[in-house]
């Protein structure tokens, strides 16, 4: 590597041309960056004790990439930013010269466009200075050439290249003085010998101060920044382009990453921190060496169709009806698990049928749940997992039973549960009560309803001041009917004529032109039936609507013969025949083992106590502590990193380069009782990380 602080002007005098590599992302300098390079030369410009201004460091390839042409092409790895900036701004000055609408004595036109921005003597796409990337590259090329833009022009450079023509008319300085403050520019010029340098590492050090790439994006570079050019553009155009176009679609532009994560999540079980997605890719990458790029590539590029056709628009019109309920309950956290049976049902291990069944069961799952309260914070873990829990031989059935028996907060919900909180659950103020209306509404349906062109309906009005005829029918507590049953199901419809209902009474709202009398909907057909609506009615409805909820929101079911075998099957793969009293724990250090359990199995329910050959796992999804008995202490290891645990006593070791027993990173060494308390609060920061 080659390190040398250059003028900026004559770092691009001569001929070169800087390309821009097709896996760097487009042009992103706005206003804010522009306006900030304009003052720095403003100030330079103007100030005679100022002889230079840092710009920063541009890096490139300069060696063994390219060997077909006398003219150097150089791989920008870092500066494009910058470099693509300047070349508006000097073409801006050329334009401004050029027009006559200023007067430069220090350079001519001419000579700003031969010197910064052509290879005068060059033809086609050598004579051009900076070769960027896509659409940057042709909208670059209008400007500098000066000719009509696309209609599809690169927004960015063209609102910078309009910004510099502003500033330059609009400024008090002469174009001399704007030019001297061009020539005080400096920067670091750093040249990579391909043969002898690594880009990517350097690459990610330029970047790791925060620089504004996405996860993607530094996965993406991981990938093609060490490949020859041609390589890189047929990987680039033939997959990760596709993609990147068709996550363009999705309004939130943080889906990718997250794709990557859920990616990640399948292959390795564990699901890594969304800003730190990048790390655990490589880390991956480093344990599946056999893999080649391109395999990797189609892999990502396979999965993340999966993946747009859950977040998306899947092309199958059956697939599509269930996913689009999916996506309705924004149940993302289920990406990993659906992916992985979208490849399965991709390679076909299980057919149309069996896919959209356990579309419907994960569908079920997240939707009683919410209905029953259940904190969702541990359905990520619990979807991570599940791929890995199913045996592919017997698919539904499996799935099936490992859903059944699933308890405390990782339950799904039985029928006697789900129907009795529907019932009693404040519906009105529930984030997907628009789907539970809907589906309540289309149930067996072949003419579907939309519900968009309806809104909510309280049969019993809102207003707490009742008219007489609406105390008088719900009988002398109607306050406390009102409270109580107001939001609930079984007061709750859907209508066309909102407005028109009101507070009107019972009868008026039967039978008035669009009232329940007149009205399409099956939710309404029970209601227009009816002489009174009272708190006997109200329940007597929201118990219908609850018999038809479990049959649209079905639980699993599997025979007890079939659920008792796998019962089975957990409890031997839970126990592989070892015992705590292969440790031998005897006298003070069995007291203090006993006082150290009860306490880690205090923290949760759920908690499992796993005894392996070296010792002991204590764990939600995953272990988040193991202890591993010795002579005469305990050796503790917390799953987290070094830098992830607040130790204010700084007992806690970092063995992550240290072959040891147990999961984790953290190695703490308890000899005594008093030491319990302190170590607890180390391990209840390594059980709530994994239990989040």
């Amino acid at each position: 590597m080659k390190a040398t602080e250059t003028n900026f002007l004559e770092f691009m005098r001569g001929i070169k041309q800087f390309q821009i590599p097709i896996y760097q992302r487009t042009y992103s300098w706005n206003e804010k960056q522009c306006q900030q390079l304009w003052n720095d030369i403003e100030r330079v410009a103007q100030d005679e004790s100022l002889n230079a201004h840092f710009l920063g460091s541009v890096v490139y390839v300069e060696k063994g990439l390219y060997q077909v042409t006398s003219i150097p092409q150089l791989l920008v790895i870092d500066g494009q930013q910058r470099l693509t900036t300047i070349s508006l701004f000097l073409t801006a000055f050329a334009h401004i010269l050029e027009a006559g609408e200023k007067e430069c004595t220090m350079i001519s036109a001419k000579k700003v466009r031969n010197y910064y921005l052509f290879n005068a003597d060059e033809e086609d796409e050598m004579k051009y200075k900076m070769y960027l990337t896509r659409k940057d590259r042709d909208t670059f090329i209008q400007i500098i050439e000066e000719k009509e833009l696309a209609e599809d022009a690169s927004i960015k450079i063209v609102r910078n290249y309009q910004f510099f023509l502003d500033k330059l008319r609009k400024s008090q300085l002469t174009l001399d003085q704007i030019y001297t403050g061009l020539t005080k520019l400096i920067l670091v010029d750093i040249a990579l010998d391909r043969d002898k340098d690594n880009p990517q590492l350097i690459f990610e050090s330029l970047n790791s101060t925060g620089l504004d790439l996405s996860q993607a994006d530094l996965i993406r570079n991981y990938f093609l920044m060490g490949l020859e050019p041609k390589q890189q553009e047929q990987l680039y155009h033939d997959y990760w382009h596709k993609l990147e176009q068709k996550f363009d679609e999705l309004t939130d532009h943080n889906y990718f990453d997250r794709f990557i994560r859920d990616y990640l999540t399948i292959k390795t079980g564990q699901i890594p921190n969304i800003n730190s997605v990048y790390e655990s890719f490589k880390q991956y990458m480093d344990k599946n060496k056999a893999w080649t790029v391109e395999e990797i590539i189609q892999d990502i590029y396979q999965y993340g169709l999966y993946y747009l056709n859950l977040a998306l628009k899947s092309n199958d019109l059956d697939l599509e009806l269930v996913m689009q309920d999916i996506r309705t309950l924004k149940v993302d956290v289920a990406y990993p698990f659906l992916m992985e049976v979208y490849h399965d049902y991709d390679q076909k291990l299980i057919d149309k049928r069996e896919f959209i069944h356990i579309l419907r069961l994960v569908e079920s799952y997240v939707f009683r749940r919410a209905i029953c309260g259940i904190p969702p914070n541990s359905l990520n873990k619990t979807f991570a997992r599940l791929a890995r829990e199913i045996n592919k031989d017997e698919y539904l059935e499996s799935l099936n039973a490992i859903f059944l028996l699933k308890t405390s907060n990782h339950r799904f919900p039985m029928d006697y549960e789900f129907k009795r909180e529907l019932q009693i659950k404040d519906i009105y103020h529930f984030r997907n009560r628009n789907y539970l209306l809907r589906k309540l509404e289309n149930y067996q349906r072949k003419e579907l309803i939309s519900v968009q062109n309806y809104t909510i309906e309280h049969v019993l009005p809102q207003n707490s001041r009742l008219s007489k005829e609406w105390q008088e029918m719900l009988g002398e507590n109607w306050e406390s009917i009102q409270k109580t049953y107001l939001h609930t199901i079984g007061n709750l419809t859907l209508t066309g004529y909102n407005s028109e209902l009101s507070d009107r009474p019972f009868y008026e709202k039967q039978t008035i032109e669009g009232g329940f009398k007149y009205s399409p909907l099956w939710l309404n057909r029970s209601l227009a039936k009816l002489e009174k609506w009272d708190e006997e009615e109200i329940l007597r409805r929201a118990k219908t609507l609850a018999e038809r909820a479990v049959e649209i929101w079905k639980l699993p079911h599997v025979s007890e013969e079939i659920l008792k075998k796998y019962k089975k099957d957990e409890k031997a793969n839970r126990s592989e025949s070892y015992s705590i009293t292969q440790f031998q724990l005897m006298g003070s250090l069995k007291e203090l083992f006993e006082r150290l359990r009860a306490q880690i199995l205090d923290l949760d329910s759920t908690i499992k106590e796993e005894v392996k050959k070296h010792y002991i796992a204590y764990k939600m999804s995953t272990n988040f502590v193991d202890i591993a008995p010795m002579k005469y202490s305990l050796k503790l290891f917390l799953n987290m990193g070094i830098g992830e645990v607040h130790d204010p006593k700084g007992i806690c070791r970092d063995v992550s380069k240290i072959g040891h027993r147990g999961n984790g990173d953290i190695e703490i060494k308890v000899s005594s009782i008093e030491e319990i308390p302190y170590v607890m609060t180390l391990i209840r920061q390594s059980f709530e990380k994994h239990n989040e």
